[in-house]
């Protein structure tokens, strides 16, 4: 459950922050806010990735040496069913957290005295593109291996048929407490640097006043 909400919290923060990127959006006062959210959800994300349960952890999925030999089968039209992610899935789970990582801290020095709107809207749209090839990726394996996997990333189930299995293991109520910590920490953070964080205030175009802002005070600090 904790990554099924995680997964479809950075869908909705992710879609919210492009259709409020332009200044004449219904949304654009939420577009600095949807950044804070993707960025709190990474925070957890990262966390979760060493003490969630089995599946969640990234030492799962997260197996450089077993690429190859998977897309060697992939290429033969071959694709063997997993419980969690392929070698090829985990990839891409690492690839996505980057992006989105990325398009944040961007984003953020555009609040600041330095950043680039340029270097940030080019990285958004690679981002735009990994996830375009993410959904690809998924309805692909769902045809070859006969799994809807779209399903399974919102029931958090799959057919166990030709697997052999152990009950997956619950988080520990400390694993939660942990995640839950990391939650607040970081909201915690956040606000500290921008109380307006997650008001849903701040349009796009805040984020370029706030940097000049931070220039001029800067400016009239060195007189």
């Amino acid at each position: 459950m904790p990554v099924r909400l995680f997964h479809w919290s950075l869908v909705a923060a992710i879609a919210v922050a492009f259709l409020s990127s332009e200044e004449d959006s219904v949304l654009a006062t939420w577009h600095m806010a949807a950044g804070w959210i993707a960025a709190v959800l990474i925070a957890f994300r990262l966390s979760w990735g060493f003490i969630g349960s089995q599946h969640a952890r990234f030492a799962s999925f997260v197996r450089p040496g077993a690429l190859l030999p998977h897309l060697r089968e992939l290429f033969k039209g071959k694709a063997e069913r997993s419980v969690g992610h392929n070698p090829l899935g985990g990839l891409a789970v690492l690839a996505l957290l980057g992006g989105t990582a990325a398009v944040v801290w961007t984003g953020v020095q555009l609040t600041g005295a330095g950043g680039s709107e340029d270097l940030h809207e080019t990285i958004a749209y690679g981002l735009l593109g990994l996830i375009a090839v993410h959904v690809i990726g998924v309805i692909v394996m769902s045809v070859m291996t006969r799994d809807n996997l779209v399903r399974a990333m919102v029931t958090g189930r799959k057919p166990a048929a030709g697997f052999l299995v152990q009950q997956s293991e619950r988080p520990r109520a400390l694993a939660a407490l942990a995640g839950g910590a990391v939650v607040v920490m970081s909201v915690l953070g956040i606000l500290r640097y921008d109380k307006t964080a997650f008001d849903g205030v701040s349009s796009e175009a805040g984020e370029y006043e706030q940097g000049e802002a931070v220039g001029t005070d800067g400016d009239h600090g060195n007189d």
